[in-house]
C-alpha cells in the first residue's frame, strides 16, 4: 500500500549559488545560504517572508533562527536538523521538512545546505587533535594515520574490489560519465574540463585505490528548495515536482565504528532503500535517472547494488559501456555531481533531480518520470527520496 504521504508534498522552487573552488567565494556562508533561499523563493514565485519552517543536515552552520531573522520572515515555526556527518542527511533534510507541511507544521519549509570549506574546514584534509578519544572513534584511527576521508573508504573500496574482482577502470567510469555530464553544465565547476578514461587511469594516486578523479571536489557554495503541500504548490509559478517516498535510517549496527559493521562492504542503503520503494510504490526498474551521491566512486557501484540496480559484486560491470551515461539505461549525476558539478555536501543532486522532473536539466533525460536520489554512502544515517513529474 502507497505511503499516507506520497505525492501530498511538492517542491516548489531552487535556489543555488555560483559554485567555486574552495577558498575562491568572496561572500560569506551565511550570505550565501541567504542569497540561495532567496533565489528558491523567487523561482517559486513565493514571498521569501512567507517561509515558515527550515531544515537542514550534518554540520549545517547557518542557524534557522538567524536566518528568519535575516530574511525578515514573519513567523517561525519548524526547525530541524537531520543528525549525522557526511552528505547522508542530503534527501534527508528535505524529507524532514516535506514531513512537516505534510503534517501542517507549517506551510513552506526550506531545507538547504551551505558550505564554505575555504572559510572552515577542508573536509579532505585531515583534522588534528591533542586528544585521540575526541569523537571516541578516532582513538582508534588517528594513532595509525587514519585521518582523511579519502583514507578511510579507501580501506572499504580495497576490501570490495578483492572481493569482487571489481577494477579501477570500472571506478573510472563512474568519474568519466559524471565530467562528461558536466560539459553541457555552465554552472559546474569542471565545465569545459573533460575527462577520459585514460585521464583517470593517468591520475595521481589520493589513497590507494583511490586515484585524483576517483575523489569528490572540495567547493564552496549554497543551495535550497522550497517544500510545501501539492495545492499551494499549484498556485505557485513553477511545475511541482512531487515527492513519491523519502526513507532515512541506518541498518543493524550500521554505525558501529572502525569498519566492523555487519553489512561490509555495502553503501549502507539496503533497508533504507527498501523502505523507499514500499513508500513510492515503486521499484528499480521504474525508475528512469538517478542522482547517486559520489563522496568517492567505488561508492557509487556499492550504491547502486544497495538500491537493486544490480546483485552485489555486479556493480563494476553496471557501470561500463555507458550504462550510466545519457543515452544508457540508468543516467546518473546529469549535472555532473559532486565529482564534476560541486561538492555541496551532495544537496545540488537534489537540485538537479528537480530539474530533470521540470525537464529543465541541461542534460535532460528525455521523458524521465522518475527520479532518485541517494545521499551520502557509507554513513549512517543515510537517506534516500524519489521525485516524480
Amino acid at each position: 500500500m502507497p505511503w499516507e504521504f506520497r505525492d501530498k508534498v511538492c517542491i516548489a522552487g531552487i535556489g543555488e549559488t555560483k559554485y567555486t573552488r574552495w577558498g575562491k567565494q568572496t561572500k560569506s556562508e551565511f550570505a550565501l545560504t541567504c542569497e540561495a533561499i532567496i533565489n528558491a523563493a523567487s523561482d517559486a514565485g513565493l514571498p521569501v517572508d512567507e517561509i515558515d519552517g527550515f531544515a537542514s543536515y550534518a554540520t549545517e552552520r547557518q542557524m534557522p533562527a538567524h536566518l528568519a531573522s535575516a530574511l525578515g520572515v514573519k513567523r517561525l515555526r519548524y526547525e530541524s536538523l537531520h543528525w549525522g556527518g557526511g552528505g547522508g542527511g542530503a534527501p534527508g533534510g528535505a524529507m524532514n521538512a516535506m514531513l512537516a507541511v505534510a503534517t501542517g507544521v507549517c506551510n513552506y519549509a526550506v531545507a538547504y545546505r551551505s558550505l564554505c570549506q575555504g572559510q572552515f574546514h577542508r573536509f579532505g584534509q585531515g583534522a588534528a587533535s591533542p586528544n585521540a578519544v575526541v569523537g571516541m572513534e578516532q582513538a582508534f584511527r588517528a594513532p595509525w594515520g587514519l585521518l582523511s576521508p579519502p583514507q578511510d573508504y579507501a580501506l572499504q573500496a580495497r576490501r570490495y574490489m578483492h572481493d569482487y574482482g571489481v577494477t579501477s577502470k570500472q571506478l573510472g567510469a563512474v568519474a568519466v560519465a559524471s565530467y562528461k555530464h558536466a560539459q553541457k553544465n555552465p554552472r559546474a565547476v569542471m565545465y569545459g574540463r573533460p575527462i577520459t578514461l585514460e585521464d583517470h587511469q593517468a591520475s595521481r594516486m589520493i589513497a590507494d585505490p583511490f586515484r585524483l578523479y576517483d575523489c569528490c571536489q572540495e567547493n564552496d557554495g549554497a543551495c535550497a528548495v522550497i517544500v510545501t503541500t501539492a495545492e499551494r504548490a499549484r498556485a505557485l509559478k513553477q511545475r511541482p515536482v512531487y515527492i513519491m517516498g523519502a526513507s532515512q535510517g541506518a541498518s543493524y549496527r550500521g554505525a558501529a565504528w572502525i569498519h566492523n559493521w555487519p553489512e561490509y562492504p555495502s553503501a549502507a542503503f539496503t533497508e533504507v532503500a527498501k523502505d523507499l520503494y514500499v513508500r513510492a510504490g515503486i521499484g528499480p526498474k521504474d525508475i528512469d535517472v538517478a542522482q547517486v551521491y559520489e563522496n568517492f566512486t567505488a561508492m557509487v557501484l556499492l550504491s547502486l547494488e544497495d538500491h537493486g540496480f544490480c546483485k552485489r559484486g555486479e556493480g563494476g560491470a553496471f557501470v561500463e559501456g555507458g550504462r550510466i551515461e545519457m543515452g544508457g539505461e540508468l543516467p546518473i549525476n546529469t549535472s555532473g555531481g559532486n565529482l564534476a558539478e560541486a561538492y555541496i555536501h551532495g544537496f545540488e543532486l537534489v537540485i538537479e533531480g528537480v530539474r530533470q522532473m521540470r525537464g529543465t536539466s541541461t542534460c535532460q533525460q528525455p521523458d524521465a518520470e522518475t527520479c532518485l536520489i541517494a545521499g551520502g554512502p557509507g554513513v549512517s544515517p543515510c537517506s534516500d527520496m524519489i521525485l516524480r513529474r
